[in-house]
């Protein structure tokens, strides 16, 4: 099998010392295929964490095989944690898993969110509202990381990534972020945190036949609401508007803090041009970076 692999995802996989998982990919994929009774189609582009290919189930049902970079796997089973507790409604429907393999196969969804609805204050009131119905308390024998594990593991990560990526950025702006991160630590508690997705924007919510849409890639949390209105505030480049503004717009809807919107939109907006600059997805990592300048700037 010839594999069309996104320059993404081979960027990821070599800057994670995974070369030997991309020379092994066709072989996995063929296995996958005869295990599944799956014919593989085309590759989907979109992602950098994992090879997204079209498949069609033996009944002819469409689908999507998706199968992780190595070091992703551990996530992929917090995503199919929070996909069973969608249960196909807010989030794309998890048809079947392989774990060891680091594979997940899930419904077929349409068109982005970006591509159908053009006004973008309608997509990040849209992403809200479909995020809100994920949200539910948990059960403790829930295995997920929590928002104080994820917020932790950011004041150490936009430092170090700084420092290789040669200080892309201002350093104003990693004490920003970092300062953001350890308020959020220090603000988590267990009694009121829910299921969140974590990673909430235009290109993570796809068109559903009767026109709604679901979520996909959730990365999976036990967190305060705000970790998610956080990665819609984080940034859109091309919007033009004003962040602060949006962030108060979507506090108002949810009833959300704005501060802790505003303080994980600032962590989520500085670590994703961070990782998109060392992946090469750029201009995007280099937009994040220099709005997040600006934000420290005018403070």
């Amino acid at each position: 099998m010839t594999l069309d692999v996104p320059d993404e995802v081979r960027s990821r996989a070599l800057a994670d010392g995974h070369a030997a998982w991309l020379d092994g990919l066709p072989s996995v994929l063929d296995s996958l295929a005869q295990d599944w009774s799956l014919t593989i189609g085309a590759t989907m582009r979109g992602g950098h964490a994992a090879l997204v290919v079209e498949a069609t189930l033996a009944d002819g049902a469409p689908s999507v095989l998706k199968v992780g970079v190595p070091g992703y796997r551990g996530q992929l089973g917090f995503e199919a944690t929070v996909l069973d507790l969608a249960a196909g409604k807010s989030c794309a429907r998890l048809i079947r898993r392989d774990l060891t393999r680091g594979a997940l196969l899930l419904e077929r969804l349409g068109p982005a969110m970006y591509e159908v609805i053009l006004d973008h204050r309608s997509q990040h009131d849209m992403l809200c509202d479909i995020v809100a119905q994920l949200w539910r308390p948990l059960d403790d024998d829930i295995d997920l990381p929590t928002g104080a594990d994820l917020a932790h593991r950011m004041q150490h990560l936009i430092p170090q990534l700084w420092e290789e990526l040669e200080r892309p950025c201002s350093a104003a702006t990693i004490d920003d972020a970092v300062e953001c991160a350890d308020r959020r630590e220090r603000a988590y508690h267990r009694r009121t945190s829910v299921l969140v997705h974590g990673d909430v924007h235009e290109a993570n919510a796809l068109q559903t036949e009767g026109g709604t849409f679901k979520l996909i890639d959730p990365d999976g949390l036990r967190a305060e609401p705000a970790c998610d209105l956080g990665t819609i505030v984080r940034c859109t480049p091309d919007t033009g508007d004003d962040l602060w503004v949006r962030t108060e717009r979507l506090a108002a809807r949810t009833g959300v803090d704005a501060t802790a919107i505003w303080e994980w939109g600032t962590v989520h907006r500085v670590i994703g041009g961070l990782n998109s600059v060392r992946i090469g997805f750029q201009p995007f990592g280099n937009l994040l970076l220099a709005e997040a300048d600006r934000l420290t700037q005018t403070g």
